[in-house]
């Protein structure tokens, strides 16, 4: 069975129904809960006296205190660290743009996934340096300029996050526009009366900050 093409209302008819399940609410409910306790003031609880040890009679080498050798603790490390992330591929020109999306699909091609957080600034780089524009449910305008559910779409499409990928980005573009009170979807902000291309890159960049926070 074919795959349904991602539009605009598509996406956000998918983002709201994620952002309404059980599952999301625990995610949403349990993010600011992830920090540690703040540690009790030593005002609040004072540490007991304690008698100070005697002075060595030699300062101790640090390198006994080691069960293995710095060298292999260095190796060991530089191993445990991530690999180097691939290239970073510039987005196309203003020609690129106006281009149908199918066009840039070989841009897909040996990219791995990204967290919801990644393909927001990848959307948000896209509103920037292609445009935004609020034409009701038009992935973009004659000018290549996107709306927001359109520059997810695009940034999808050029290789930045999978369906699923951008479904969870528009759930978290959704807790945002609740928490601020709008009960309705992406769409609908997008292309209230009075609503400017500074206001779509708040919401983005705020949705994005919130992912982070959560490891999305």
């Amino acid at each position: 069975m074919a795959t349904p093409v991602l539009t605009p209302d598509r996406l956000d008819a998918q983002a709201s129904r994620l952002h309404d399940t059980q599952a999301w609410q625990q995610i949403v409910s349990g993010w600011e809960r992830t920090a540690p306790e703040p540690a009790p003031s030593p005002a609040e609880h004072p540490e007991p006296a304690r008698a100070r040890p005697p002075a060595p009679d030699r300062p101790a080498d640090w390198r006994s205190l080691l069960s293995v050798p710095v060298d292999r603790l260095i190796e060991d490390s530089l191993r445990a660290l991530p690999t180097a992330p691939p290239p970073e591929r510039p987005l196309p020109g203003r020609l690129g743009a106006v281009l149908p999306d199918r066009v840039h699909a070989w841009r897909r091609v040996g990219q791995a996934d990204v967290r919801p957080s990644v393909h927001l600034g990848y959307a948000r780089q896209i509103l920037t340096e292609w445009g935004w524009q609020n034409t009701p449910y038009r992935l973009r305008n004659a000018r290549g300029a996107r709306c927001i559910c359109g520059a997810m779409i695009t940034a999808h499409r050029l290789g930045y996050g999978s369906p699923a990928t951008v479904d969870r980005a528009g759930a978290w573009l959704i807790t945002e526009l609740r928490s601020h009170g709008w009960p309705g979807l992406i769409g609908p902000w997008n292309r209230a009366p009075g609503r400017t291309a500074a206001d779509a890159l708040a919401l983005v960049d705020a949705a994005a900050r919130r992912a982070s926070l959560a490891g999305h």
